[in-house]
């Protein structure tokens, strides 16, 4: 089960002509509240080197890394630029460093980059790709970017309700299936539409691009395959091949990517983690 929520995915680094680059209000006021050092306007822009990814730890507690998919989020996207990064694992608070604590709550994934640091997975990918924009992970037709959005809004909350529930077959559960049902569908057209000339396989536009969208879907999408064979084999399951096959197709694509490969964790790991979640229902 993830260990944390993340907010709307575009809400962090832009960019003016007029005024230079700048942070929403969002990510400005996490930067304000951080307690580490605040670069001064005009300060250097940051370099390589030095970045610390504190997340949710495994079934160890010390030195495994977790189920979270927020985390996992990031880490595709550090994955995408070549960037070189520290693992911290933290199974509670006693391994979190007081700057942690102190100052965000301890909450993760929280990435440390020299004297900064970053909460919330999306404001943490923007950072990643407003300073060290190769590849661009951003798509710049907002619309594109909209109507992608739109196809992925509230489907991980759906997940987690429907994996969460350990009753299989009650009228509780096939209520949250329904729900999940349709957030798939909805998925499912988006992947299937002909007004953006869909020639590649990914989220935004034509699906060409591989952008932030696909590296925060992926791991949600990991947990759903993981969970379904794990504990909704009971009921009338949710065949995604035969069902959804272009978001099978999807999630065939996404699943090869190397950034995807290089930050997966076990299939026993997602299934702990969920079974954690289930016990406390």
């Amino acid at each position: 089960m993830p260990s944390s929520s993340s907010s709307s995915l575009f809400v962090g680094w832009k960019s003016s002509t007029n005024h230079g680059k700048f942070l929403t209000k969002t990510a400005l006021s996490l930067s304000l509240r951080r307690g580490l050092e605040v670069r001064p306007t005009g300060g250097a822009t940051p370099s390589e080197g030095g970045m610390t990814l504190y997340l949710k730890a495994g079934p160890d507690g010390t030195s495994s890394v977790g189920d979270c998919p927020f985390a996992h989020f990031v880490r595709m996207v550090l994955e995408e630029k070549g960037l070189d990064y520290e693992l911290r694992p933290c199974g509670n608070d006693e391994d979190k460093p007081t700057w942690l604590l102190e100052h965000y709550e301890g909450k993760m994934p929280a990435l440390r980059h020299g004297q900064e640091c970053y909460i919330e997975s999306d404001v943490i990918a923007q950072y990643l790709d407003f300073f060290f924009p190769n590849p661009n992970l951003a798509l710049p037709k907002k619309k594109f970017l909209k109507e992608a959005q739109d196809s992925v809004d509230g489907i991980f909350p759906a997940i987690a309700k429907y994996l969460k529930h350990s009753s299989n077959n009650d009228e509780t559960d096939e209520e949250l299936k329904a729900d999940l049902i349709q957030q798939l569908k909805r998925l499912e057209t988006h992947l299937s539409s002909t007004t953006s000339n869909r020639t590649g396989p990914y989220l935004v536009g034509d699906g060409q691009h591989f952008t932030l969208l696909d590296c925060s879907l992926a791991p949600k999408l990991y947990h759903l395959k993981i969970g379904l064979d794990a504990f909704k084999k009971e009921s009338p399951t949710i065949d995604i091949a035969k069902d959804f096959p272009n978001l099978d197709n999807y999630m065939t694509s996404v699943f090869a990517r190397p950034s995807f490969v290089a930050s997966m964790y076990p299939t026993e790991t997602v299934v702990w983690g969920w079974e954690n979640a289930r016990r406390k229902q």
